[in-house]
């Protein structure tokens, strides 16, 4: 979704059709039924975020997409991961979150949005990503809901032209996951 209008631009300056030229045009009104994220949670410890979306609206939405933001970078950055400013780095994203695993068959071409394919009315999708904290502290997580990849089909609140977006708060203590393993093998988690 970010870059996607750079994108578009840089398929139609190579002489070639414009990526975004068969995507449907409109708002299509989608609701989240349930954003779910621990918003406590421990270092090491595998986490799952969940967003579940209805397609609200009587027409099927090209490609049900979500997006996920950090509020504080000035542009779209990697999913799970903080910008850093140290000149010194070869990449200046660091990650929060190791991504264990992403909405199965939802890969794209952006570092930071997930696509499930068409969604018909009145049908949902879950996107489910499987994370491990590694970076202790708060963080807010922005998702966004998208209709489409490249900016022309458009996730709406249902009744408004409101973009269907929602966030999360989250605490990464410092204190690792306590885990042991007794003598048949057996894991056994504490506090």
């Amino acid at each position: 979704m970010a870059g996607a209008g750079l994108a578009a631009l840089l398929a139609a300056g190579c002489g070639g059709t414009r990526q975004d030229a068969d995507e449907a045009s409109g708002n299509f009104p989608v609701r989240v039924l349930k954003a779910s994220f621990p918003s406590s949670q421990r270092l090491s410890q595998h986490e799952e975020l969940r967003i579940r979306v209805r397609n609200a609206g009587t027409k099927t939405i090209p490609v049900i997409a979500v997006s996920l933001l950090d509020p504080k970078a000035k542009s779209a950055s990697q999913a799970f991961s903080d910008l850093s400013s140290d000149p010194q780095l070869a990449s200046h994203t660091r990650p929060i979150w190791i991504l264990d695993q992403g909405p199965a068959g939802g890969d794209t071409a952006y570092t930071n949005t997930w696509a499930l394919g068409a969604l018909a009315p009145h049908k949902t999708k879950t996107f489910k990503w499987s994370v491990t904290p590694a970076k202790a502290g708060r963080y807010r997580i922005l998702f966004r809901v998208a209709a489409g990849l490249d900016g022309k089909a458009k996730a709406v609140t249902p009744g408004s032209k409101r973009p269907v977006t929602g966030e999360f708060d989250i605490h990464v203590s410092s204190k690792p996951h306590q885990a042991t393993v007794d003598a048949a093998g057996n894991v056994i988690t504490g506090g």
